[in-house]
């Protein structure tokens, strides 16, 4: 018995991916990630729906290999009708925080997430630098997050296929953190005038991740972290190599016999997987650089 993915997260400052056991027994196990060692594994059978809210698929559908989310289309309708990004707990009584997360030189966007999940999912999302604007209700962090969308002409979302483009040609840590200020100073110039005044305003801080994404090392290179891309598994297809860089659901591997590699973690959802040679020749499909989807929910 293999064991299925649940996704790469990043609870602290590293990568973790998560496990369970493909027949649901036991509790699952988590595997931290060093940038410099070596990982391999083996895709087995049929990519199935994970199901929905921690519950399982109840016919174990077969899903689509190139899809990120891994869910029939019944499971993704329960998962999202009870996420906040849906609008569908409006009541919701947890303190939130709005942000602005930038990603390279002119991709900025603006988002909400829950306080307790602190910077969690910006690392998730792959936020170079970001910078808190300010803490309140759900619906005034909402509201907020609408009103500096429109007035700075920031979007909420960016696909995934951008960031990566621009991971290996980023500028300096200064030049970073002055985008993000100049955008913040921006924002909060409308308070009083767009911003709810249930909302708090927090103090710029500009928080950098280059260095938990190891894409200020050597080896974190341009070609290092923009090479071709896995565009999903097949049965028997074996994917390996060492661990340059991480940033959001994506690994950047150097491979043996490939070169550089991007794997979209999300995509190895729903496989039964087993170990493998992590210098064994590629053996699943990839595309030059440029492919991707658009980021999943927000919170």
């Amino acid at each position: 018995m293999g064991w299925q993915s649940t996704g790469l997260s990043w609870p602290h400052d590293g990568p973790v991916l998560g496990w369970r056991r493909s027949d649901g027994a036991g509790r699952g196990r988590m595997s931290v990630l060093a940038y410099g060692k070596e990982l391999g594994f083996r895709a087995e059978g049929e990519r199935r729906c994970t199901g929905a809210r921690g519950n399982p698929c109840p016919i174990a559908a077969v899903v689509p290999v190139r899809t990120t989310g891994a869910r029939c289309p019944e499971c993704a309708r329960l998962d999202r009708a009870h996420s906040v990004a849906a609008d569908t707990i409006a009541d919701d009584p947890r303190p939130y925080r709005v942000y602005l997360a930038w990603f390279g030189p002119g991709m900025v966007k603006v988002g909400i997430t829950r306080e307790s999940r602190e910077a969690a999912r910006l690392r998730e999302q792959g936020a170079v630098v970001f910078t808190w604007l300010g803490r309140g209700p759900l619906m005034a962090a909402r509201r907020t997050e609408e009103v500096l969308r429109s007035a700075l002409g920031v979007p909420d979302r960016i696909p995934y296929a951008r960031k990566r483009a621009v991971r290996g040609e980023l500028p300096g840590v200064v030049e970073r953190a002055a985008e993000v200020e100049g955008l913040y100073r921006r924002a909060v110039a409308l308070e009083g005038s767009g911003w709810p005044e249930t909302l708090e305003r927090l103090p710029f801080e500009a928080v950098d991740h280059a260095g938990a994404f190891g894409l200020d090392t050597v080896g974190a290179s341009a070609g290092a972290v923009s090479g071709r891309v896995v565009t999903g598994l097949a049965d028997g297809g074996a994917v390996g190599g060492r661990l340059v860089a991480a940033a959001g659901p994506d690994l950047h591997l150097e491979t043996a016999a490939d070169g550089f590699v991007v794997l979209d973690t999300r995509l190895i959802t729903g496989w039964d997987l087993v170990g493998g040679d992590a210098r064994a020749v590629l053996s699943v499909p990839v595309t030059a650089a440029g492919g991707g989807g658009v980021q999943d929910g927000l919170f």
